[in-house]
């Protein structure tokens, strides 16, 4: 059952008639647990909250199926005034942003002239930018892209996902470049030609390319809310001697709260991922998927309407 309830909200997550429609009527049905608000206003307040509790943040303005020269440079305009609010009322925040929002899928000079305008203010602003990863078919696109400007910016790093067989080399790869990366599980749908069909596989890849960066000696984020992944990251720095410096853990805003300051009270630097914005549609579906449990808490806001 838990597996059809995956399949069928990842085949949601992809629906673009759906996402029209949540775009025009807002927040609903229990999105407003996972997604900050529509506007950086709100999303900004959500950070100071986040910040007074000692939790720092990775912002997310949400956006996907942008095939449009203008519909991207103004998703690259919202990253940009996010940087300035972000710099300017010192939030403890860093921004996160999917390539095809910037126009990946238009041209590589569309997302890289939209990376690099918004890689200049965070620049100037003292901002950490994270480019997202996505499905299979723009892993190699979005790795190619990251390297081209990572050899221009210190201030970029990016995103690699435990379930793809292919990630063990990336991150190896990866290694020559000093990349700081952020280590996930992987919420899209694949296929088993690409991805490790069975989560016992994924978890054992997971532990290994935590492993692997931490060693090499690059800063490691481990995006997790999973008790097993976190105790194992903490056995690994313990024995190894891993500076806390050099490492964080990340949550989606949302989930597991408690946990997130529980891993503040213990010394360690927690991150929580807060995504914004009218196109949450998408998002809210792969955590859905993710998590089938969290149909309950959407089904809990729907009986309180």
């Amino acid at each position: 059952m838990e597996k059809l309830l995956r399949n069928s909200f990842m085949f949601l997550s992809r629906n673009k008639t759906m996402t029209k429609l949540a775009k025009k009527y807002g927040l609903r049905f229990g999105a407003a647990r996972f997604v900050a608000g529509n506007t950086i206003d709100v999303a900004k307040e959500v950070i100071k909250q986040l910040n007074e509790k000692g939790l720092d943040v990775t912002l997310d303005y949400l956006g996907e199926f942008i095939v449009d020269e203008k519909e991207a440079a103004e998703a690259a305009n919202h990253c940009i005034k996010a940087i300035e609010i972000i710099g300017n009322e010192k939030l403890h925040s860093q921004i996160s942003v999917k390539l095809t929002s910037m126009g990946l899928d238009i041209s590589k000079d569309v997302v890289l002239s939209n990376m690099r305008r918004i890689l200049d203010k965070a620049k100037m602003h003292g901002v950490f930018i994270t480019i997202d990863m996505e499905d299979y078919s723009r892993c190699e696109k979005t790795l190619q892209i990251f390297k081209q400007l990572k050899s221009e910016y210190d201030n970029v790093g990016t995103v690699l996902q435990a379930y793809l067989y292919r990630t063990v080399k990336d991150v190896e790869d990866l290694g020559n470049y000093q990349a700081s990366l952020r280590l996930v599980k992987g919420a899209y749908k694949e296929s088993p030609n690409v991805a490790y069909p069975d989560k016992i596989d994924v978890d054992q890849n997971f532990k290994k390319i935590i492993k692997i960066h931490l060693l090499n000696g690059h800063y490691t984020a481990i995006a997790t809310h999973d008790d097993q992944i976190i105790e194992y990251t903490k056995q690994i720095v313990n024995t190894y001697k891993i500076p806390k410096t050099q490492f964080e853990f990340q949550m989606l805003y949302g989930i597991r709260p408690e946990k997130q300051l529980d891993i503040v009270k213990d010394g360690f630097k927690m991150r929580v991922y807060v995504p914004y914005g009218t196109d949450w549609y998408g998002y809210f579906m792969r955590r859905m998927a993710e998590r089938p449990a969290n149909v309950a808490f959407v089904i809990k806001g729907i009986i309180k309407r």
